[in-house]
């Protein structure tokens, strides 16, 4: 997927921050042949004040507005940094780029809420960025789709489609992030479209569970969760959520699976506390029930399981996959010439030359949207 140095002719940059909150992935792509070329890849890790400021603005607060400006501001300088790195490692000036996409920070996501359209949040102040990097910067990509009664997510399984799709064999690609998700791409001879959605959680919880008990960012490739034992009665409880059971189109974020969530359902088991490594094994079995319960019942035919985001590299996670979907290859998208943490990057570098182009992003069977919309808004250089 990567290739030597040269000025790119139809170049554009991704910058992607997810519900992880770990920090910003980048990616140089050269889109003008029938698959990206990325030309440099670049991660950008927030600051511990930065994350806990988007952390915070998860849930109502004080002073909101001067808070999230303020986590916007910084986070487009996180932004602007990547993109240097970027420049750096292709040798490409400003000027070669076309444009960037640039996803922004999720703190509230609650389509088709309220007045029948809802809304959805991503901080950050693209203005900032086109001024600090002299690119012209696509962003805000999910409201339009939302606008015409969609989901607004997920926006990725056009990509998923075109990078891992096979004309033989139906495949599942799933996105392990802060929350999970899954692209469902049926065998050309179904006649069936695209579809896809949330899973539930991924990372997300994983993450705060160990930082909170071990100071730790992430469970590395899942060694803590492997030494506890799964609860039961807390597993069930968690799945007894009604989000599992909704049908898609569906779409979630830390808005529903938070801290507090876990700890209701912690409650919910009575005065029998697990032990935190025992909780961090069952949120792990959590992340990979959810996925194999939407693969088993939405794509039975499925043969592979393609993998991508920071969960690929959770062993834990990834070996409970493989035992609950036997039948079912569960590969990750290193095998397909396509890193891991490069994926949801150049799926925005896509959608920001969809814009561009005035080409469609959104896949109506997966967001449920009226139909095709051109995702996106223009902040000039």
């Amino acid at each position: 997927m990567t290739a030597p140095s040269a000025v790119p002719t139809d170049c554009y940059i991704g910058l992607m921050s997810g519900t992880s909150m770990d920090g910003a992935d980048g990616v140089l792509v050269d889109l003008s042949g029938p698959r990206p070329v990325v030309r440099a890849a670049a991660h950008a890790p927030f600051p511990a004040e930065l994350r806990e400021a988007f952390g915070a603005l998860q849930q109502p607060g004080d002073d909101e507005i001067h808070r999230e400006a303020m986590a916007a501001n910084a986070l487009a300088r996180v932004y602007a940094a990547c993109v240097a790195t970027l420049l750096r490692i292709a040798e490409t000036e400003a000027g070669a780029v076309t444009a960037i996409g640039a996803h922004g920070q999720t703190i509230r996501h609650r389509p088709g809420q309220y007045d029948g359209i809802g809304y959805t949040r991503q901080s950050q102040h693209p203005a900032l960025l086109a001024e600090l990097t002299g690119i012209d910067v696509i962003a805000d990509f999910r409201s339009r789709d939302i606008a015409a009664g969609g989901q607004g997510a997920p926006l990725v399984p056009a990509l998923h489609a075109a990078l891992f799709g096979a004309p033989d064999e139906t495949r599942v690609i799933c996105n392990i992030g802060g929350i999970s998700n899954i692209s469902i791409v049926p065998a050309a001879g179904t006649g069936r479209p695209v579809s896809g959605f949330d899973c539930g959680p991924g990372n997300a919880l994983l993450d705060d569970w160990i930082q909170r008990h071990r100071g730790a960012p992430f469970d590395e490739d899942g060694q803590w969760a492997a030494s506890g034992q799964v609860d039961a009665t807390l597993l069930a409880r968690c799945l007894d959520e009604p989000y599992f059971r909704m049908p898609p189109p569906k779409s979630t974020g830390r808005d529903l699976f938070h801290r507090h969530w876990l700890q209701d359902c912690l409650d919910a088991c009575g005065s029998r506390v697990p032990a935190p490594a025992d909780v961090q094994a069952t949120l792990a079995v959590l992340t990979a029930e959810a996925i194999a319960r939407d693969v088993r019942r939405h794509a039975a035919d499925a043969r592979r399981l393609i993998v991508c985001g920071g969960g690929a590299r959770n062993g834990f996670v990834m070996a409970r996959l493989a035992q609950l979907l036997p039948g079912v290859s569960v590969q990750t998208t290193d095998d397909f010439g396509v890193p891991v943490t490069q994926v949801e990057a150049i799926a925005f570098a896509w959608l920001a030359r969809q814009c561009v182009h005035r080409a469609p992003g959104n896949v109506p069977t997966v967001t449920g949207a009226a139909g095709p919309r051109v995702l996106g808004a223009l902040y000039p250089r």
